[in-house]
């Protein structure tokens, strides 16, 4: 069954708080027109950010990466007040924004006069129970663009991906380009191999996550090694573990993969993958 999703109480939109009943855009934002924009979603812990400028700093790329001309000093102030106003200040929770181009008449070409739209609020999500959650997964073919380092509101490929995952009765989909694993429809993967942690390279097939940076961290600091390599699925079954990572997934172990129908891949949480979830507590919890 697909997760029952709610509304926030209150959004800020361009310049104001409001009810969501009540904010609205027009039909000719180019979020709308053309998915021309960008998001981003950041953890906060009982309270707190977690790796906010991080973030903050994603949000500059990827505005950059765009040319979407929008000051977003003013985000960090408006991302603590959105908690900060919030019934859950002091519980976990992640705060949602969204940068559009904005509104102007429709055309393929970037209009030079749009003014940026702004949306931004607050959810409570459960961030505390990842240890003990396995996913079963599937696999196939990477439709998407070739600019995923974008995070970009554009997310059809995505959502088609992970919606086919769920329908399916998965948690998640794991996608593959050209004979290696790219990345989920919405999560990093890792896998480990003899003792040897893999993971995809930055580079224009992937999103630069956050969390990901964070393993990359803690593989250092526990001194095991990494290798930012794209893994062939051609030797998925020579894999001992596998754990995705994310904003709110954390760091989740998989289970299963499962490709055109054929069990690929079965594994119970291994030792690397719970050393790193341990770490990673001490990190988001202290």
């Amino acid at each position: 069954m697909k997760n029952k999703k709610t509304y926030p109480a209150e959004v800020f939109l361009n310049d104001k708080w409001k009810k969501p009943e009540d904010a609205f855009v027009s039909v000719f934002d180019r979020s709308f027109m053309f998915g021309d924009g960008i998001y981003e979603v950041t953890p906060f812990y009982s309270g707190k950010p977690f790796r906010l400028q991080d973030h903050l700093a994603r949000v500059r790329y990827c505005l950059q990466e765009m040319s979407i001309d929008f000051n977003a000093s003013i985000l960090e102030g408006l991302m603590l007040e959105a908690v900060k106003r919030s019934s859950f200040s002091s519980e976990d929770a992640a705060v949602y924004l969204q940068i559009s181009r904005g509104k102007a008449p429709r055309s393929h070409f970037i209009p030079e006069d749009a003014e940026p739209t702004l949306l931004l609020y607050a959810f409570r999500v459960d961030l505390s129970n990842f240890k003990n959650r396995f996913w079963k997964v599937m696999a196939s073919e990477d439709l998407r663009w070739h600019r995923c380092d974008i995070k970009s509101t554009a997310l059809l490929a995505n959502t088609m991906a992970n919606d086919a995952a769920i329908s399916a009765g998965y948690d998640e989909n794991l996608l593959f380009r050209n004979g290696v694993f790219t990345e989920g429809s919405h999560t990093t993967i890792f896998f480990v191999k003899d003792d040897v942690v893999y993971t995809h390279p930055e580079d224009r097939q992937i999103l630069s996550g956050i969390t990901r940076k964070v393993v990359i961290e803690l593989c250092n600091s526990l001194e095991i090694p990494l290798k930012e390599e794209a893994f062939p699925v051609a030797k998925l079954s020579e894999v001992d573990e596998i754990f995705l990572t994310g904003t709110t997934t954390q760091i989740a172990p998989v289970s299963s993969v499962t490709i055109e129908g054929k069990e690929v891949f079965t594994s119970q949480k291994g030792e690397i993958t719970r050393l790193l979830q341990e770490e990673f507590i001490k990190r988001t919890r202290r």
